[in-house]
């Protein structure tokens, strides 16, 4: 069966994934773009932005899997839009006329509305489902491809828990943020079901990669 996987989730020496308050102006709180800076000299972020160059090493390798594979995605109401954006029909995500995910992305929230067709290959289906009943729809959109768990943390954690993510891909990045959203909440064990390995970059960064034993 294709597998489950999260990539490129940045945290920070206190295990958190995003600062706090989440707005329109800052979609990551008081954390503002800390988390990603290890990420935007690469060629992957170069070339996601349609820019030449950037660097091909450690960094570049880990961030370029994100794209690999994948059939489908699944992400959060607080990834699609800051607080509030139910009440905008108008509002589409924080990417532009073209977003990244160019595949079927489903998008958790409590208020689902009719799907959005976007450019390049991306939908956005919006489910109020648990995580089993959207994996599964996921799933079978994905035309036997990966499915790739999007983020923010709390969906991550959800998906976590529930024992459905295959490869888990974590970068600690060396700062410390004190308050925001752990992506370590109710995770305790989570060492006793997966292979974990660790790899440092001259970037100061630390890939962790969760892989689950079968």
């Amino acid at each position: 069966m294709p597998d489950v996987r999260v990539h490129n989730l940045a945290i920070s020496l206190d295990g958190f994934a995003t600062g706090e308050p989440q707005t329109a102006e800052t979609p990551f709180g008081h954390a503002g773009e800390r988390l990603h800076e290890w990420m935007f000299g690469t060629r992957f972020w170069h070339e996601m932005a349609g820019e030449p160059g950037g660097s091909e090493g450690a960094d570049h390798a880990f961030a370029a899997r994100h794209g690999q594979g994948f059939g489908a995605e699944i992400m959060g109401a607080n990834k699609f839009g800051p607080p509030g954006w139910q009440d905008d029909p108008e509002w589409t995500g924080w990417w532009g006329a073209n977003p990244p995910f160019h595949s079927p992305t489903y998008v958790l929230t409590h208020r689902p509305r009719p799907s959005i067709p976007m450019e390049g290959g991306t939908t956005f289906h919006f489910l109020d489902a648990a995580p089993a009943e959207a994996l599964a729809q996921a799933r079978e959109a994905a035309g036997g491809l990966d499915v790739r768990i999007g983020g923010g943390p709390t969906v991550v954690r959800d998906f976590v828990a529930a024992g459905l993510v295959d490869h888990l891909h974590l970068v600690q990045v060396p700062i410390v943020l004190g308050r925001g959203v752990s992506i370590w909440d109710g995770l305790e064990g989570l060492e006793e079901t997966y292979d974990i390995e660790a790899t440092t970059t001259a970037s100061g960064v630390t890939h962790l990669t969760f892989t689950k034993r079968r």
